[in-house]
């Protein structure tokens, strides 16, 4: 195997064993040893790769904010494939992907509770607006095209609607019941993006 291969699996198999065990025992319960016991590698290995414990969990959490941010667009491209209302193939299916996404442990425990307190806040809202403002931007002036919404800056909106968006998350990765919680805040949610609908 090349040097660069082997690289590749290296950090492919820390950043597996760091999402595993950040989501079961949280950045501070962690161990650098136990990442690299995990993935089969020297401690070493795990330095030269992220630098430090912060920076593989700043990898992981980019990871998960990707993938997330993949899922919605694949359900917003994939409604828009369908007959159907344009309101439903992106408002509805985009919420619907993100909060479905908010069910794994990972993206609840990494992505929405141990992120804030690991990175900072202010980092935190970096990587929300990385992934998530182009997103909702695009959908936005989709929306205001087509008339559904009124026109409008879109980036002042996506703001307000990612703010929504991160809330929502937020409060089902700390519910009691989280099959609930998903189910009352995706038509809590729903509602609220509702009101922004132009009627008629």
């Amino acid at each position: 195997m090349k040097k660069a291969e082997q690289s590749e699996v290296t950090r492919t198999a820390l950043l597996q064993a760091a999402r595993e065990l950040f989501t079961e025992h949280g950045y501070a319960g962690t161990a650098t040893e136990d990442i690299a016991q995990r993935a089969g590698v020297t401690r070493g290995a795990l330095y030269y790769q992220f630098g430090d414990k912060s920076g593989l969990f700043y990898a992981v959490l980019e990871g998960i904010s990707l993938s997330t941010n993949e899922k919605v667009v694949n359900a917003m491209q994939s409604g828009q494939r369908k007959q159907g209302d344009l309101w439903d193939q992106i408002v509805r299916a985009g919420t619907a992907a993100y909060l479905d996404a908010c069910m794994d442990p990972a993206v609840q425990r990494i992505g929405l509770i141990e992120a804030p307190a690991v990175l900072g806040w202010e980092e935190k809202r970096e990587l929300d607006r990385k992934y998530g403002i182009s997103l909702i931007s695009s959908a936005l002036q989709e929306l205001m095209g087509a008339g559904l919404i009124a026109l409008q800056p879109a980036k002042p909106l996506a703001h307000l609607v990612l703010s929504a968006v991160l809330e929502a998350a937020m409060y089902i990765a700390r519910a009691d019941d989280i099959p609930a919680a998903r189910k009352e805040m995706g038509t809590s949610l729903e509602r609220l993006l509702d009101g922004m609908r132009v009627r008629g």
